[in-house]
This record gives structure tokens, C-alpha cells and sequence, in this order.
């Protein structure tokens, strides 16, 4: 940055016309509605509002700072404010592009002081003063970058919503066209059979390991109902190891590649349990934690993907979450589940409705893989044009898509 100029940050913005009016608290903040609300939070869109008299139509684009989040948000399109904690800057566009502006707010590393307010440090701060000419060029190629982020996000979320709506639709319906009969749960296509998840399905505990504390990083870990968040297996959520010598004193418990397992307790009131996930290839040895249980498939009729699947559609969970129990927590029984129904239809079926979830789920995955380059391309990009390692003119625009 040695031929360009720096501005403070509390010199980089001018007034704006937004106030009090144009606010709207979170409790009044609803999940459908006319206009978009933009707060602090990590979610872009917080909810809607209806009411036209707080819509910001003016002064646009303005960048949204969270003062405890340390959130930025650049703005262009009428929305209406989050009251809590949102700090509105106006770019003073004789210095500044929006954009580009955007971004250098963005390369600040600002210390993190709890649920405390930042802005003061904030405005402590500066920011690169480049030309004009080469800010519009900066923040291009960033934009760029940024926007095949986005697409790539639309996918996943476009292909998990289909994914949803396959899953009602395939395990009413099938892929035969067939006429359907009534059951207990729900309508079915006639040739389908109904049983009980426990003539199919066993259901193995997992169990009570005592505290590892102080044990350092090893291949042997416990899984935890924690690690099943949201159907999917995250094992850096606050790991617990054990010396590696207890996968084979507890060799009953330790997973393989391929084993179904479900988390049995959550928050009451949440629908943060019931979670199922295949187990991966790994090169740790997994041990099965108690309220986590491991479904084996004991009837060869039942394909374990098509069970899988099953075990996610809301077909089966709207029938599982009501017979858990507990006042602090939410807990599973897993006599009860047994006695819960599950479809099974034909073998070459269960393959098939199968595979068309396998589709999906290798389209997302492809999805997040290009985030997550995208993502490192972004943040290299962020740090070498600010800090002026890399110029413009040195780089050369690639498909991103």
C-alpha cells in the first residue's frame, strides 16, 4: 500500500436519513411479510415486515454493522432495520465505492469483546484509499467471487428443499403410479407393506464411558448425540478422546463405515434429536456414546439406504418426536420406537427411491466443496487486494461458476 492513501473509519461515512422510524424490534420481526429485515445476525434476511412507513428506500446501498456481532452486510435493495445492535453506514461515495467500501470493512480483524459493543473500535480503524477507478476494479473481481458463492448456495438450498419435498412425495407415492391404501401413517401405494420398525430394525444402545479428561488427541473418539447435529456428523463439535486401547476393551462399541446412527435426547421442545447419520469412512475408532443408538438392519427385505432415508422424511419423524418424553430434555425411548411404523415396499423400489437420493445428496456435496474453495479464494483475495500484495492488474478473471 505504499502509493496509496488510508482513511479512518470515522471519516469514511456521512450522515444518513435513517432513524427510530425505520426500526423494527425482534419480537415484532415475522417469517413472511412484504419487506426483508436486516439485523445483526448471521442470517442476511432476519424475517419481514409488512409496514411500508419503516421501509429504507433511500441513501441505498448502505452497509449494516452488528455492533455486538461484528457483522457486515452491504445492502442495495429496500428493507426494513433491526432494531438491536445495528449501526448504519452511509459511504461517502466522493472517497469510497460502496462496494469496495464493503469489502475493506470486511478485511478489519476487530477483536471480539463478547455481547459488548464494537463500533467504537470500529471507527479506530482505517481503511485503504486506492483511486476510484482501481476501487470499482477491486471490488469486481471480489464481487465476482462473492456472487459464485451465492449460486453455489442457492443450489444447496434449492436441491435440500427438493430433497424435502422428494421424500413426501416418493414415500406417499412410489414410483409405480399404483393406486394407494390408508394406513397409520399416512397413505401408501397398495402393494407397500407396513410393520413395525422393531420386526426390522434393532436398535443398540450405546454406552455410559466415564470421563477422559485429560487425555490428549488421539484415533479413538466418542460420539456424542452433539455430533449428530442436524443429520449430519460433526466431529469437531467439542471432541472427547479416549486412549486407543479402549476400542478394543469396548469393541461392542466401536462403529464402522456404514452404521445407521440415531441421537435419542435433545432440548424440549426442539426438534434437535432423532438425527440419523451414515458413518463415513474415517480413521478414527468411533465409540457409540450412550443416547446415541446404532439401527441394525435384521430383516434382509429392508435395504439399509432406503431405511436411511426413511428415518429422515417427516413421514417417520412426525410419528417419532411425539413420543419422546422429559421436561428439561427431550428423550427418545427406544421401546417406543419400535413399535413406530416403517414402509417396505419391493427391494428393486427401495433401490431406486434410494438412488434418487443418493443424487441429490452427491449435488450438494459437490456444492459445498466449491464453497469451500470459493470461500479460501475469497479470503486470499480479500487480504492481498487490501493490503495492495496483489494489483488488479496482475490477475486474470476465471469462471468461477
Amino acid at each position: 500500500m505504499i502509493d496509496w492513501k488510508t482513511c479512518a473509519v470515522s471519516d469514511s461515512f456521512i450522515n444518513n436519513k435513517v432513524g427510530r422510524k425505520n426500526q423494527i424490534p425482534a419480537k415484532d420481526i415475522a417469517q413472511v411479510g412484504r419487506f426483508p429485515v436486516v439485523d445483526q445476525g448471521q442470517e442476511f434476511i432476519a424475517g419481514y415486515c409488512d409496514d411500508e412507513n419503516k421501509v429504507i428506500d433511500f441513501d441505498l446501498p448502505l452497509i449494516i454493522f452488528g455492533d455486538h456481532t461484528r457483522c457486515f452486510k452491504f445492502v442495495d435493495f429496500p428493507f426494513v432495520l433491526g432494531a438491536d445492535g445495528t449501526k448504519v453506514l452511509l459511504p461517502n461515495k466522493k472517497l469510497f465505492d460502496p462496494r469496495f467500501y464493503f469489502f475493506a470493512l470486511l478485511a478489519l480483524e476487530l477483536p471480539s469483546r463478547g455481547y459488548n459493543r464494537h463500533f467504537k473500535i470500529l471507527k479506530e480503524r482505517s481503511l485503504p484509499l486506492p483511486p476510484l477507478s482501481e476501487q470499482k476494479k477491486i471490488a469486481h473481481i471480489l464481487s465476482t467471487v462473492q456472487w459464485a458463492i451465492e449460486a453455489q448456495e442457492r443450489i444447496i438450498q434449492t436441491t435440500t428443499e427438493l430433497k424435502k419435498a422428494l421424500m413426501h412425495k416418493l414415500f406417499t407415492e412410489g414410483l409405480r403410479n399404483e393406486p394407494q391404501k390408508q394406513t397409520e401413517i399416512g397413505l401408501v401405494p397398495e402393494s407397500w407393506e407396513v410393520v413395525e420398525l422393531g420386526k426390522v430394525i434393532n436398535l443398540f444402545a450405546g454406552y455410559a464411558f466415564k470421563s477422559a479428561e485429560g487425555v490428549p488427541v488421539s484415533s479413538t473418539q466418542l460420539l456424542r448425540m452433539g455430533n449428530l447435529y442436524q443429520n449430519t456428523l460433526d466431529l469437531n463439535r467439542s471432541p472427547i478422546y479416549y486412549p486407543d486401547s479402549f476400542a478394543d476393551v469396548h469393541k461392542r462399541f466401536v462403529l464402522n463405515e456404514g452404521d445407521l446412527v440415531m441421537s435419542l435426547t435433545g432440548t424440549s421442545g426442539k426438534e434437535d434429536y432423532g438425527f440419523t447419520v451414515r458413518i463415513p469412512k474415517t480413521d478414527k475408532s468411533l465409540l457409540l456414546n450412550q443416547r446415541v443408538t446404532r439401527i441394525d438392519i435384521t430383516n434382509h427385505r429392508l435395504r439399509k439406504d432406503f431405511a436411511h432415508y426413511f428415518l429422515l422424511s417427516r413421514k417417520f419423524l412426525d410419528y417419532l418426536y411425539p413420543t419422546s418424553k422429559g421436561m428439561k430434555q427431550a428423550n427418545l425411548s427406544t421401546n417406543a420406537m419400535k413399535k413406530l411404523q416403517v414402509v417396505l415396499p419391493c427391494e428393486a423400489e427401495q433401490s431406486e427411491i434410494a438412488a434418487c437420493f443418493k443424487s441429490l445428496e452427491k449435488k450438494v456435496v459437490v456444492a459445498r466443496r466449491k464453497v469451500a474453495v470459493l470461500q479460501d479464494i475469497f479470503r486470499t483475495l480479500l487480504h492481498e487486494l487490501m493490503a495492495a500484495k496483489t494489483r488488479v492488474s496482475a490477475l486474470k478473471l476465471k469462471n468461477f461458476q
